[in-house]
């Protein structure tokens, strides 16, 4: 089965296990983008041959244009943030691959939806800070979005049967509960970002590592998750399972549950989002039974991670409150990296803003902007 795929974000670590993906199967690259990662962008175009390439970050660009000066099979390339949702927006490929790290994918989420494109979408991002914007749009434009993060592609695939899927009950939302499980808020105060970057299971980039350790990444999965299966907050439960051998699994009314289990290896969602409705073989290994030994399981801690908590008093508000979230999580995350705040600090920037208004009502994506510049304000501001 021959597709086009166009990958946004193809050089961060969901973008080249889907390369990993469309090598296995043949496809064809129509289109890639990245942020600034030259030198992997050079071998994937030299591998895969797309005929666009967008780069969000100027310098980034003019080096790879220099780079390809004069090569006759060369990509055309675009420039920046609006390059991205050009190609994002192109006819040609059969499906989008959104995996650009944070608010910056939801622009090319739209445009991707708006012309019309299935959207495999790994940019969790754009449905909890323009859920409605992007839920909208598919309903109007008739496209399938298609989850790619492990959770949501679990829950995804149990939900296959559609008769079943009426009688949805409870969503059990899986998470490793990253470097730091059953620690508490004295255990946490010192803690680096050598530390947070440590995650047991997963080979992630450092953003979603941190909010791993964080649970910010469960509390965004949780909001991704009432817009993808229309179920409220209060019928998501969040249950950790140490192995990632569970991905998350369903509850139906007669209190049956299916879950979906394998390796914690990505490729198998990016794969599942690239084929649906088929199966094809993969390139990741089967789960032996034989040596697994056992799983485990355990509950949440929202009074030790606040920005679970945060998360799910984001949800409850409605409106902008997860953009807002989301926001402060994203410059937070940023300045711990630079190794000038503390762990601790990003829950309570999160647990702040949320806090700090209503942000009730309908919103469009001008409000969205507005609302991701504030929350980024807010945390500056309460260093």
């Amino acid at each position: 089965m021959s597709k086009k795929i166009t990958l946004l974000g193809s050089t961060g670590s969901i973008g080249t296990q889907s390369l990993d993906v469309a090598r296995m199967h043949g496809y064809e690259i129509f289109g890639l983008a990245a942020n600034s990662r030259v030198d992997v962008l050079m071998d994937q175009i030299a591998e895969f041959h797309p005929r666009y390439v967008a780069v969000a970050n100027p310098e980034a660009f003019e080096t790879l244009s220099a780079r390809l000066g004069g090569q006759a099979d060369a990509p055309r390339l675009l420039k920046g943030a609006e390059g991205i949702r050009e190609l994002a927006a192109m006819d040609g490929p059969d499906v989008v691959l959104n995996a650009v790290v944070g608010i910056a994918g939801l622009a090319a989420s739209l445009a991707a939806i708006e012309s019309g494109h299935d959207l495999a979408l790994a940019n969790k991002e754009s449905l909890v800070t323009g859920g409605h914007l992007v839920t909208d749009a598919v309903r109007r434009k008739g496209v399938h979005l298609l989850p790619v993060d492990s959770e949501h592609s679990a829950i995804f695939q149990c939900l296959q049967d559609q008769h079943a899927a009426k009688r949805l009950t409870k969503i059990l939302l899986t998470a490793s509960g990253g470097p730091f499980f059953g620690m508490k808020t004295e255990q946490l105060a010192g803690k680096t970002k050598a530390d947070a970057l440590k995650h047991p299971n997963w080979n992630m980039g450092a953003k979603i590592t941190i909010d791993s350790a964080t649970l910010m990444n469960k509390g965004l999965e949780l909001i991704e998750a009432v817009w993808l299966f229309g179920l409220p907050e209060d019928r998501i439960q969040i249950v950790l399972q140490r192995e990632s051998i569970i991905h998350s699994a369903v509850q139906f009314a007669d209190n049956s549950v299916i879950a979906q289990m394998g390796v914690p290896d990505m490729r198998i969602p990016i794969q599942y989002a690239l084929t649906w409705p088929d199966r094809l073989p993969s390139p990741v290994p089967e789960l032996d039974f034989t040596t697994l030994g056992h799983l485990s399981f355990a509950v949440a801690d929202e009074e030790t991670f606040r920005c679970l908590a945060a998360c799910k008093k984001a949800i409850r508000k409605g409106g902008l409150a997860p953009c807002a979230a989301n926001g402060a999580n994203e410059e937070a995350v940023r300045l711990f990296l630079q190794d000038k705040i503390g762990f601790l600090d990003i829950g309570r920037l999160v647990e702040g803003v949320v806090d700090s208004d209503d942000f009730g009502g309908d919103y469009t994506l001008q409000d969205v902007w507005e609302c991701d510049a504030m929350a980024r304000a807010y945390v500056r501001s309460h260093l």
